[in-house]
């Protein structure tokens, strides 16, 4: 499969690579949710082309994943701002960065803390069955086609 047919998948998943599936925009996803708005600042911390940059954020706003608002009008000069879609993505981040820390340590990296505002207490991500709330976990979940017909 091309990479610019991901967008048009059956697959969910092969849908939200085409918006955050390369690094690139993966992290300047990241330093969005974190606060970075301006251009300059996702290109200094990453370190990457100017170019680069600029087709990754241009991709994510035709997304509706970040809002470009102007805050300058000569040069013009614009906010790359978090939209819902954005802070819905945080949660995939967020999971990432679990897994992450789980099974891709390096010798000076730190597990990243997280604290829930509203509570104040530290917690690990944990995805939760929606109907009765007891923890997912690897193979406790079955996919199935919901509109197939079901056998009785």
């Amino acid at each position: 499969m091309r990479w610019d047919e991901l967008a048009f998948d059956d697959c969910p998943i092969a849908r939200t690579l085409s918006v955050i599936g390369d690094r690139w925009s993966a992290l300047i996803l990241r330093d969005a949710l974190r606060g970075v708005t301006r251009f300059d600042g996702f290109q200094a911390r990453l370190g990457c082309s100017r170019e680069m940059v600029s087709r990754r954020l241009t991709n994510l706003v035709e997304s509706g994943v970040l809002e470009r608002k102007a805050y300058q009008a000569r040069p013009e000069r614009f906010d790359y701002l978090p939209t819902d879609k954005a802070r819905a993505l945080g949660h995939v981040l967020m999971m990432m960065a679990q897994w992450g820390d789980a099974w891709l340590p390096t010798p000076t990296s730190k597990p990243l803390g997280r604290r829930h505002k509203a509570c104040g207490h530290t917690f690990r991500p944990t995805l939760v069955c929606s109907e009765c709330l007891i923890p997912l976990e690897p193979g406790s979940i079955d996919y199935f086609d919901p509109t197939a017909a079901r056998s009785t």
